[in-house]
C-alpha cells in the first residue's frame, strides 16, 4: 500500500504514508504563497508564517516553541510563492501533538502587533542577509527580470518598504482569502493504524470552519529575453541564464527534469560540471535548475567565477547547450541517463521528511501523489526526439535571458 487519503466536509484532507519506524514525519501545507500578496504588500506571505509561530489564541511563543521539543520533536515551516509549509519530526506516540499545533498555528494565531514589530525587525535582518549573498540574490533578481512586473518576480522576503508596512488587517485579510481549506492538505508518514489515524485527524480538524475563499492568480504571458549587467561590491562575478519554461501540468515536465539532470543537475558528473568546472578549472560552482510553478516554470543555469574568466564560462555553457540543441542523444547516452536519474529519485526518498512533503504537495497539484513505480515509468518513456525538441525550445539562444552581477568599477 503506498498511501490512503481521507477527506473532512471541511475540505482539508489527510494523505497517510505508512512506513515501519518508530519516527512520524507530519506536514500541513496550504495552497498560498507570496504569488497570492495584493500589489505592495510583498513579504506578507513569509511574514505570517513567522508569526503563525508567536501566539495563538491558547499558546504564547514559549509553549509553542516547546509544545514539540519536550518530547524531542522538530517543528519547521517555509514559504514558496506558491505554498506555506510548516512540517514536524516526531516520535509516533506524539503525533497528536504535532496535528494539534498545526491546528492551533495555522486556524488560531492572533498576530499582536508587539510581535509584528519585532517580527519585522528579524525579517529586516534576513533581508539584508540575503543581500550580502551574491550568489542567492541574483536567482532573486533573475526571477524578476524574466517574470518582469508579475507576482512571481517578487522576492518572498518582500523588501523593507513593504515589511515595514504590513498591517494587522493585511494578514487577517490574506487568510481569509487565500487559506481555503479545500487547498490545503495534511500528510503523515509513520506506522499507524488508518482508521485511529482518521479518526484523531477529524477529532482535531473537523472544527476548522469550511473556506472557500477563490485566490485570483494571474498569468504570466509576458516574457521578453533582455541581457543584463549589474555591478555589485563582490570580488567574484555570478552569472544566471535562463528561459521560461513548462508548468507542473505540461506533459513535457518529466523530459526537461532528465534534460536538466543531464545538463547541470545534481552530480559531479553532469556535462557543466564536467566540463567548466573539472576540465577547465574556470567555476567552483556551476549548476542548472528547472522550477515548475502551477501555471509556468523556468530554466536557469548558475555559475560564479573570477571576472576575467566570465566570458570564457559563458561561451562553454553556450557550447554545451548548442550540442543538446543540435545532436540527438544516443541510445546508450538516453539510458544511462535514465538510470542515474532514477536511481537519483530512489535515494531522494530515504529522506522520508521530504518524501512526505513532496507527496502531500502531489495531492494538492493533481489530486494523487505518484508511486515511485510511476514516476520511472514516465522517466523510461522520455524520447530522444522529446529530448532534442525540448532543448530546442528551452535553450533557444534568442529566447535566453543573462543576467551578470559583475565587481563594481574601482574609482
Amino acid at each position: 500500500m503506498e498511501y490512503q487519503v481521507f477527506t473532512l466536509p471541511n475540505g482539508i484532507r489527510l494523505l497517510y504514508k505508512p512506513v515501519i519506524s518508530s519516527v512520524t514525519h507530519t506536514c500541513i501545507i496550504i495552497n498560498a504563497g507570496s504569488r497570492d500578496e495584493a500589489t505592495g504588500k510583498d513579504g506578507l506571505a513569509h511574514f505570517i508564517e513567522h508569526l503563525l509561530f508567536k501566539k495563538t489564541e491558547k499558546r504564547n511563543t514559549r509553549q509553542i516553541l516547546n509544545y514539540l521539543e519536550a518530547v524531542g520533536g522538530d517543528l519547521n515551516a517555509y514559504t514558496t510563492k506558491e505554498y506555506t509549509c510548516i512540517h514536524a519530526s516526531i516520535l509516533n506516540p506524539y503525533l497528536n501533538r504535532a496535528l494539534d499545533l498545526f491546528e492551533d498555528l495555522v486556524f488560531h494565531s492572533t498576530f499582536p502587533e508587539d510581535e509584528m514589530e519585532k517580527e519585522k525587525g528579524v525579517i529586516l535582518d534576513e533581508i539584508a542577509s540575503y543581500q550580502d549573498q551574491p550568489e542567492e540574490a541574483i536567482q532573486d533578481d533573475f526571477e524578476d527580470l524574466i517574470y518582469a512586473g508579475h507576482r512571481l518576480g517578487r522576492n518572498i522576503l518582500g523588501t523593507s518598504d513593504t515589511v515595514k508596512n504590513l498591517q494587522r488587517d493585511d494578514l487577517v485579510n490574506f487568510l481569509s482569502e487565500n487559506y481555503n481549506t479545500e487547498e490545503i492538505a495534511i500528510g503523515v508518514m509513520g506506522n499507524y493504524n488508518f482508521k485511529k489515524l482518521t479518526k484523531l485527524f477529524a477529532q482535531i480538524f473537523s472544527g476548522v470552519p469550511h473556506n472557500t475563499g477563490k485566490k485570483q492568480r494571474s498569468p504570466a504571458n509576458t516574457y521578453l529575453p533582455e541581457l543584463k549587467r549589474a555591478g555589485k561590491p563582490i570580488n567574484q562575478t555570478h552569472c544566471v541564464m535562463g528561459n521560461l519554461a513548462y508548468s507542473l501540468h505540461d506533459n513535457k515536465r518529466t523530459a526537461l527534469s532528465l534534460l536538466n539532470n543531464i545538463l547541470g543537475g545534481n552530480s559531479m558528473s553532469s556535462r557543466l560540471n564536467f566540463e567548466i568546472r573539472e576540465k577547465y578549472g574556470i567555476a567552483y560552482t556551476i549548476e542548472s535548475n528547472y522550477l515548475a510553478f502551477s501555471d509556468t516554470g523556468f530554466f536557469s543555469i548558475y555559475f560564479g567565477t573570477d571576472e576575467e574568466k566570465a566570458n570564457k564560462a559563458i561561451s562553454l555553457v553556450n557550447k554545451e547547450l548548442n550540442k543538446l540543441r543540435d545532436t540527438k542523444l544516443t541510445t546508450g547516452s538516453l539510458e544511462k541517463a535514465k538510470k542515474k536519474f532514477t536511481g537519483q529519485i530512489a535515494l531522494a526518498e530515504e529522506n522520508r521528511l521530504n518524501l512526505i512533503i513532496t507527496m502531500t504537495k502531489c495531492l494538492i497539484d493533481y489530486g494523487k501523489a505518484d508511486t515511485i513505480e510511476e514516476v520511472f515509468e514516465k522517466v523510461h518513456a522520455v524520447s530522444s526526439e522529446l529530448i532534442l525538441e525540448i532543448a530546442n525550445q528551452v535553450f533557444d539562444p534568442s529566447q535566453l535571458t543573462t543576467l551578470i552581477f559583475e565587481p563594481e568599477a574601482e574609482n
